[in-house]
């Protein structure tokens, strides 16, 4: 079966083609995936119904099912817990700004890159997501709020860069004057810090926004947070971002999770300052949340604007994240974790 959403319209033009078909109907249909957001055969009205019956025998029309959906009485923040067709379930995120509304993506079923903090490597990494599945989240929560998106940050579940192919064709159909058609400059894609993979993002030229998740200012500290630190020194990883700035104009943000006593002194920010001083870069500093299967707390709100303010005054631009959805779980992996414990108690 063919997975058309995952289609570029040229790539859609030559499958109507192999189904005899003329090449016009490719754009038919693609308007009705990416622009109309429909994802029923049945109601796409234009459509001739033997064309429909030839495309339900031979092609998927992928569709993320809501299991849950939680509405945080904070803020808004909505969380979206969806099932794919192979039974596995990811996590996405609405988040309403004043600015517009961004939705937090995840792009792998699970993570392998075992940052000790954060709850979505828990159970290890089952597989990457496809590029239709990373859109029909986006799809699904905008049918969902009947509300437009304007920003999109691929940082949920999973490392972009573990699933670099599937990352690239998610951007292109996400960008596409024929789909939603949000701007590169709208779109955040995170990464650990996978140095091969930011050099090759890099040459593709695109005018997203990377983040890197830093978490530590010096190798030794964030080798005891970040497994990946491991394999690529800090100073590698500081090389590919410099390498990417220079290649592609754009600005890095360094994500800084602030987890008590470990991370959070007045040496770390002093550290942090000597790192990212020669950069053009932006910090965004964020309460850890903490989760049980880890020691780690979050730092004292003294603590979090101490550390702002040291990064300031040495002119290096920070902001403290704003704390979306504590109240439903709002953390990468908290939700989906949660519900399959229950599934396993079952």
């Amino acid at each position: 079966m063919t997975d058309i959403k995952s289609l570029t319209l040229t790539e859609l033009q030559k499958e109507m083609e192999d189904l005899g078909e003329k090449k016009y109907r490719a754009k038919q249909l693609y308007g009705w995936m990416h622009e109309k957001l429909v994802d029923d055969f049945d109601q796409m009205t234009n459509l001739p119904k033997e064309l429909i019956a030839k495309l339900k025998e031979t092609c998927e029309l992928v569709r993320l099912v809501p299991v849950k959906v939680q509405v945080s009485k904070q803020d808004g923040t909505a969380k979206f817990l969806f099932q794919l067709s192979d039974g596995n379930v990811i996590e996405s995120v609405l988040m309403r700004y004043h600015h517009g509304n961004s939705v937090c993506i995840s792009s792998q079923v699970g993570c392998r890159m075992g940052c000790r903090f954060c709850a979505s490597t828990l159970g290890g990494l089952t597989r990457g997501l496809t590029a239709s599945e990373m859109l029909d989240q986006i799809y699904q929560i905008q049918k969902w709020s009947k509300e437009r998106v304007h920003n999109v940050v691929v940082m949920g579940t999973g490392e972009p860069l573990d699933n670099y192919e599937a990352l690239l064709r998610f951007l292109t159909l996400l960008t596409d004057e024929g789909g939603l058609h949000i701007s590169q400059r709208n779109i955040t894609v995170s990464t650990c810090g996978i140095v091969p993979k930011i050099k090759e993002l890099a040459e593709e030229k695109l005018q997203i926004t990377l983040a890197l998740s830093l978490h530590a200012p010096t190798q030794e500290k964030r080798k005891s947070l970040m497994p990946i630190a491991g394999k690529y020194d800090l100073s590698e990883v500081m090389e590919a971002c410099r390498y990417y700035f220079n290649k592609t104009g754009r600005r890095i943000t360094f994500e800084y999770s602030l987890v008590g006593g470990v991370n959070d002194t007045r040496e770390d920010a002093a550290s942090l300052i000597r790192l990212l001083k020669p950069l053009n870069c932006h910090v965004n500093l964020i309460p850890v949340n903490p989760i049980k299967e880890r020691e780690y707390v979050e730092s004292n709100h003294e603590a979090v604007i101490n550390f702002k303010k040291s990064l300031e005054k040495s002119g290096i631009n920070a902001t403290i994240r704003r704390e979306l959805g504590r109240d439903i779980n709002g953390a990468c992996g908290q939700l989906r974790k949660s519900y399959m414990d229950r599934e396993e108690e079952r």
